[in-house]
């Protein structure tokens, strides 16, 4: 795996702090107080995309990086609408320098596939940006593991490479354990994952009745609107109640602890929401624990049809 690194050589945080929420559910204060309480507690990896509550999430975290700019690695994401090309690259990551106040970003993300643009027109907009200094790693998000592949072998004939990755994965979540981790393992691919909580499912707020994504974001109630996830929640925060840990600090770690060594990232509205995420950064999960909460829902089945044979 290509060991990625803050300007100073600092090795990585083992989670990542997301800011979708500077600027939309949590104002400048609330979001000040976040990131010093993730810089408290040793993160250095912060993830954002141009598009985060319009450009306010950018316009926040820019000055906060800024004073410790070496230290810290700053990834943002573009191409989420308007496709994969050139023109519509360029054009994002122009306004993520401005909305940031900063002229370089550490990891620049293609935010989903776009199947409509040939992938060597645009990798090779990324690879240029590259060369010329203003992005240091390349990403993917929300993207299969034969999409990843297919990418890679244009960087590679670029001379570049996909260092990072960002799919969904969580306790109720598990697809990526199919063919994503272990494609990522293999192509020495660092994985991002995001929502580790589940929209908040998983800190058990939901079965105490509290209002949230679940209940506020349609999107986000049809992704985990089965009953079996539901279940899988309620019986995590009864383990976490047995054990005496947060069942959000339980989720995170859970996804942490997978053998791949993902940074998964952690996202609050208030520093005292995001405070049991980043305790999983000091948690380490017995073997018995992380196998009574696997339990807790289903395994997908493996990427083959010769089940005999796994």
């Amino acid at each position: 795996m290509t060991h990625l690194t803050c300007r100073d050589g600092t090795t990585l945080s083992r989670l990542t702090f997301g800011t979708m929420q500077f600027g939309g559910r949590a104002d400048a204060q609330a979001s000040r107080v976040m990131f010093d309480t993730a810089r408290a507690a040793g993160i250095n990896h912060f993830d954002t995309a141009v598009g985060y509550a319009d450009g306010r999430s950018e316009a926040l975290l820019g000055p906060m990086i800024a004073p410790d700019r070496d230290r810290l690695y700053l990834a943002t994401k573009v191409a989420f609408h308007g496709g994969a090309g050139d023109a519509n690259i360029r054009a994002q990551f122009d306004i993520s320098r401005r909305q940031s106040g900063l002229d370089t970003v550490d990891l620049l993300y293609l935010h989903r596939w776009d199947a409509e643009t040939p992938l060597e027109k645009t990798f090779e907009t990324l690879a240029r940006l590259q060369d010329a200094g203003l992005i240091r790693h390349i990403g993917v998000s929300n993207y299969a593991a034969w999409q990843v592949m297919k990418a890679q072998a244009v960087c590679a004939a670029l001379g570049t490479r996909i260092d990072v990755m960002q799919p969904m994965y969580n306790l109720v979540k598990r697809q990526a354990e199919v063919e994503i981790l272990p494609m990522a393992a293999d192509q020495g691919i660092l994985v991002c994952p995001y929502s580790p909580l589940g929209g908040g499912l998983l800190t058990g707020k939901y079965a105490r009745g509290d209002a949230g994504r679940l209940t506020d974001d349609a999107m986000y109630a049809a992704r985990y609107g089965q009953d079996w996830m539901h279940l899988a929640a309620a019986r995590l925060a009864d383990l976490a109640a047995e054990v005496g840990v947060d069942p959000a600090t339980l989720a995170v770690a859970w996804v942490a602890a997978h053998r791949t060594a993902p940074s998964p990232i952690v996202s609050a509205r208030s520093a005292e929401q995001l405070a049991p995420s980043l305790a999983a950064q000091d948690l380490v999960l017995s073997p018995a624990l992380r196998d009574r909460m696997t339990a807790l829902s289903p395994t997908p089945p493996p990427a083959t049809d010769r089940l005999e044979e796994v």
